[in-house]
């Protein structure tokens, strides 16, 4: 099959291939200074910004997501913005607003327009599910457009640009449950354990001592966007394709290839963003693993944070306590393997 790795000069080729790994573990290696364990939480976050996507990160409070997304921007060298919603929080507090600026000298007044928190390269939306519809749709646009219009103005926001997200999933009263449209949006639903006892341990070691660990950077904007370029040129079988594309159709209960158990339990099935996104992450995950195409192994550990947001379950589900990563672990087992792999 010839794709775009093969287009390419071998020496230059290799050359990105091994930034790209030096990168990536150079990344690791800075937030390892500060984060104990949560590897497959840093392996999903690291997929999605060379993949150029959201993340939504659930977890209890005190499991060091802010922290972890503080020192990932360290690490990029890319500018971190973080906004702590509330319920009283606007939307132009999030995008920034015109303001009127007078002249001393000549008394003429003009519109000046003040960005807001959302104009950064990484910006962590804390706790978002505290704040009303109103207020988190602000950041639908800028998720999927990369801009933010402000009294009709269309302003582009800075690139590369990440919705690192945090929702608490204990705390029910006073929060907004975000809408399926901008759930859609995010690449991944990652979700953050507490961890074992001896890296609770190592925690403790760490941040009761006199140590004050620095974050150095390993690589830059510019960099970060030609890297998610080289991702989207891993190659994948059309059999592999197919196998996404049937995974996420098998989730909509009208479909004809959905299984008997999502036809009791789901009410409705991910989107084809969930298909192109399962793509692109296997890409990712490919590449990180030192291989050249994506592999069914790349599509199979993906699938359950790509697509368990954007399942909505049924009244059955909840009454025989069925969440959403057990029916997608059963439609992964349920699903053929493809044949030519």
């Amino acid at each position: 099959m010839e794709t775009a790795l093969n287009n390419l000069d071998a020496v230059e080729l290799e050359q990105r291939i091994q930034r790209f790994h030096a990168v990536r573990d150079g990344i690791l290696t800075q937030v390892r200074k500060v984060i104990v364990g949560q590897d497959e939480v840093l392996d999903q976050i690291l997929t999605a910004l060379f993949v150029g996507g959201h993340c939504l990160l659930t977890g209890m409070p005190g499991t060091a997501k802010t922290l972890m997304v503080r020192a990932i921007a360290e690490a990029l060298g890319l500018s971190f913005k973080r906004i702590q919603f509330t319920p009283d929080l606007m939307p132009s507090d999030i995008t920034g607003t015109d303001i009127i600026e007078e002249n001393p000298a000549t008394g003429h007044r003009t519109w000046t327009f003040v960005p807001g928190p959302i104009f950064g390269n990484i910006v962590l939306a804390d706790e978002i599910n505290r704040t009303p519809p109103k207020t988190q749709a602000a950041l639908l646009e800028a998720m999927q457009e990369r801009s933010c219009t402000v009294r009709g103005h269309i302003y582009p926001l800075p690139s590369p640009f990440f919705v690192l997200a945090t929702q608490n999933p204990i705390e029910l009263e006073g929060t907004y449950p975000l809408p399926e449209a901008q759930l859609d949006r995010f690449l991944f639903n990652t979700v953050l354990d507490y961890l074992s006892a001896d890296d609770e341990v190592k925690v403790v070691d760490m941040t009761t001592a006199t140590l004050n660990p620095i974050i150095d950077v390993v690589t830059s904007a510019d960099e970060l966007l030609d890297l998610q370029q080289l991702v989207r040129m891993v190659p994948i079988a059309e059999s592999l394709a197919r196998w996404a594309v049937n995974m996420v159709r098998a989730t909509r209960f009208k479909s004809d290839n959905a299984p008997d158990f999502v036809k009791k339990y789901v009410n409705y099935g991910g989107s084809v963003r969930a298909a192109q996104f399962l793509v692109l992450a296997a890409k990712a995950r490919a590449l990180a693993h030192k291989r050249y195409h994506v592999t069914y192994d790349d599509l199979k550990a993906l699938a359950v944070p790509v697509l368990r947001h954007r399942i909505l379950l049924n009244f059955h589900a909840e009454s025989e306590r069925i969440d959403t990563d057990e029916i997608l672990r059963r439609l992964i087992a349920h699903l053929p393997a493809p044949k030519d792999i």
